[in-house]
């Protein structure tokens, strides 16, 4: 079959489990799952080569895993120091060795297989797991974090376990490649990530496009990947590390939003390949087995995350909802147990048996969890994190900060109010962060900037950028897609009042009609006008301005009845001051 052919099936698998599990309230995970059980080997068979598109789909956990470093900065990691090596360390090794004892005691296997399966099924799934927490609204909260931690000790324990699997195995003797070679890809990332991806993204901004944007955050997520995993190392981690080195980056929004898509896609893939690596006659010929081992992985990795939670101080049922997210094994069990295999360490049969208890675990997390919510919801506790917000995201969005924009910002930060801008000229924006300024690159037109910049938690936007045309998109956009806001727009003259009226945006801000009175009022004092008069005039004349605006809002498309109503308010307000100074010479 060819490639068109195979990518085809696995958009229908895809558009048709996904929202049918979703409807059932199953989740998309297991959707994806269960796709990729039916089209696999072991049911219809359409696909011959779960291998191959299980590799090319690990892509996707090397995206989100860059993406989650884009949203963790090199301070906050530093504070979570503890948490990654006291609770997932302790994760790691408790889990491992009750798994060891009871494969050794119940299942009379040598201590060199019973380590290497204990220490993968004592892996969760990063994938399976952050794309639980993000779902059901936890992954930025305080329990959400802890079991972020628990997911990094267990990326970072994936190296020494195939060093591990392969010294057990009697291969490891020039198998690895020196250390010097790995501490100095690590180096050179640092360094890369920390004086050269921001001037050459600025570079690529300036005379670029946004094919060439996207192209840039594959290029970087891929290279890092590529360059950590010739060192010895993950792709995960290289991937990872360049994200957070780029968490305080003016380019973070611009290349989150260009890597989602091809985050979701992959991710999806990698979800269904899983499922068609599932050997389900292995399930078929001995269901008491797999389905009891299943259960019993996923009950005992509860019982110790959830334990060791509570000791960090989470409450229960916090530490149950995130121990219950990680008890599945993980997508790296897959690499330990063919790494295992084909070294001569393990059976082929007994790799396959774990990798389909693997798989099943999987495939019960998002059902237990749900269920786990809904009893938990029933006995009157409050809802999973469906509604909360993250303390962290600011509640006030700038878009455009040139000197309009600049204003409100400076009033802001002298009162600590945070707020997050967005501009999308990058020599400006490396102008003004010299002055301490946060400021993001994006264009602030695209709906998936503004998302990822996080609008959808925000109270007011001030819309500062200075084109018209922009203007009025954003509040379009703003207006249809987050009602919810406070809009507050810069205009650039009557007609863009008018066509920011016709949206319901009321709050405008005309940005050269208060400076332009305040030079009249000047003016008018030089003139030779007391200042009590020349302040009157300019009051009446502002006050006919705004009645006599108002009056055009409703008149957007009839440009002649629009004319008119010019030339009868000038004879109005001529009329108005002919009065006022026939009034005072009386």
């Amino acid at each position: 079959m060819s490639g068109l052919g195979v990518g085809l099936i696995f958009l229908i698998a895809a558009v048709i489990a996904v929202p049918l599990f979703k409807r059932l309230k199953l989740g998309a995970i297991l959707g994806y799952l269960v796709a990729g059980v039916v089209i696999g080997p072991s049911v219809l068979g359409l696909i011959h080569d779960p291998d191959h598109v299980l590799h090319v789909a690990e892509l996707g956990v090397i995206l989100l895993l860059f993406v989650i470093g884009l949203e963790l900065e090199p301070k906050k990691l530093w504070s979570m120091r503890k948490a990654v090596v006291l609770t997932g360390g302790g994760q790691l090794l408790l889990t491992a060795a009750i798994l060891v004892g009871a494969l050794i005691l119940l299942a009379q296997q040598q201590w060199q297989p019973s380590l290497v399966i204990g220490l993968a099924l004592a892996l969760s799934s990063t994938a399976f797991a952050i794309q639980l927490m993000a779902e059901q609204g936890i992954l930025k909260t305080p329990p959400g974090q802890q079991g972020f931690a628990i997911l990094l000790m267990q990326d970072l324990a994936v190296i020494p376990i195939l060093l591990l699997v392969e010294g057990l195995a009697g291969n490891g003797e020039g198998a690895a490649p020196p250390w010097w070679l790995s501490l100095s890809a690590i180096v050179a990332v640092l360094l890369v990530g920390r004086y050269l991806l921001n001037p050459f993204l600025r570079l690529l901004s300036r005379y670029g496009s946004e094919e060439v944007m996207t192209a840039a955050a594959l290029l970087i997520v891929i290279a890092t990947a590529l360059v950590m995993e010739q060192a010895g190392l993950s792709m995960g981690m290289g991937a990872f590390l360049a994200g957070m080195l780029l968490a305080n980056s003016s380019f973070r929004h611009q290349l989150e939003t260009e890597i989602e898509p091809f985050k979701g896609l992959l991710l999806g893939l990698f979800f269904i390949a899983i499922g068609m690596n599932l050997d389900l006659q292995l399930l078929l010929d001995n269901p008491g087995f797999i389905l009891a081992a299943s259960l019993g992985l996923v009950a005992v990795k509860t019982l110790i995350i959830g334990l060791l939670l509570m000791l960090a101080g989470q409450k229960k049922g916090d530490a149950v909802r995130v121990a219950l997210m990680l008890s599945q094994g993980g997508e790296f069990a897959f690499v330990v147990m063919t790494s295992a295999a084909g070294n001569g360490l393990l059976a082929p049969a007994l790799a396959s048996q774990v990798s389909l208890i693997v798989g099943i675990s999987m495939a019960l997390t998002s059902p237990v969890v749900i269920l786990y919510s809904r009893w938990v919801n029933s006995r009157q506790c409050p809802p999973v994190y469906d509604s909360a917000t993250s303390v962290e995201e600011p509640q006030v969005v700038i878009a455009g900060f040139g000197r309009f924009g600049q204003m409100s910002a400076r009033i802001l930060t002298a009162n600590q109010i945070a707020f997050t801008a967005l501009d999308k000229d990058a020599e400006h924006i490396a102008f003004v962060q010299r002055f301490g300024n946060k400021v993001f690159y994006g264009d602030a037109t695209r709906l998936d900037l503004l998302k990822a910049a996080g609008i959808e938690q925000a109270k007011v936007l001030l819309i500062a950028v200075n084109r018209e045309t922009e203007v009025v998109k954003i509040a379009e956009l703003a207006r249809e897609h987050f009602p919810h806001l406070h809009i507050i727009a810069r205009a650039h003259n009557r007609m863009t009042v008018r066509n920011l009226h016709r949206l319901g945006v009321t709050e405008v801000v005309r940005e050269v009609y208060s400076g332009s009175l305040e030079a009249a009022n000047m003016l008018l004092k030089a003139y030779g006008m007391s200042s009590a008069r020349a302040d009157y005039l300019v009051q009446v004349f502002r006050k006919h301005d705004e009645t006599l605006l108002a009056g055009t809002l409703e008149e957007l498309d009839d440009m002649d009845a629009l004319i008119e109503r010019s030339k009868q308010g000038r004879a109005q307000l001529e009329s108005l001051f002919r009065q006022d100074s026939e009034d005072i010479g009386r």
